[in-house]
């Protein structure tokens, strides 16, 4: 009789300690909270972390838009760039990796390659290599356009290390660098064909 008005009683004090259990959480049937993170609150860490890390002096910028994830596209965002500009950009950036992961080479960025995976293709003439030869061409075609205009090895960098290797210290380039850049994602977007109309200067 003593023992059991003991234990009741600890389970008494037991259950008075501490926070009170949470309300309509699903539970293990050993009690323990089942820890799953929605879509939702995954997104709202990584846009908490993009703010405070990218933008944190910024007001009114888009945090959750998908140009807020690289550095060609936050220029973008910061009004350096027009959306002409960010185009070429995106479609440059497109055609190197294009041209890297045929080729077999690992892709420069180092947040982007995978070192165990690269391989080459063989000798003879396959659809791959078809593509590799093609992809090749045009990427030395892109080159050429931009090594053809004035300070072109330059401006040829300068787009090169925003667009395919996105260091984010460019993001704050000084104004003639910052002139490099866009001359050079000009002379792409009408190379490539983007637009058919120029835009306004």
């Amino acid at each position: 009789m003593f023992e059991a008005s003991t234990r009741i009683a600890a389970a008494k004090r037991a259950g008075k300690a501490g926070r009170p259990r949470k309300a309509d959480v699903a539970r293990y049937p050993g009690g323990q909270i089942k820890h799953g993170e929605t879509e939702r609150e995954v997104r709202s860490v990584a846009i908490a972390a993009r703010q405070s890390h990218h933008f944190s002096g910024a007001k009114g910028v888009d945090v959750g838009s998908p140009f807020a994830g690289y550095t060609l596209g936050r220029m973008f965002l910061d009004g350096k760039l027009t959306a002409h500009e960010r185009a070429a950009g995106d479609e440059y950036a497109r055609q190197m990796a294009r041209y890297y992961s045929l080729t077999g080479i690992p892709f420069p960025s180092v947040r982007a390659q995978s070192l165990f995976s690269v391989k080459g293709f063989e000798g003879e003439t396959t659809e791959r290599t078809r593509a590799a030869m093609a992809a090749t061409n045009r990427m030395m075609e892109l080159e050429g356009v931009l090594l053809k205009l004035p300070e072109g090895p330059r401006v040829k960098t300068t787009v090169f290390n925003v667009c395919v290797m996105d260091y984010e210290v460019l993001r704050t380039m000084p104004e003639p660098q910052l002139a490099w850049l866009k001359r050079g994602l000009t002379e792409l977007h009408w190379h490539l064909g983007l637009s058919r109309e120029r835009e306004a200067v």
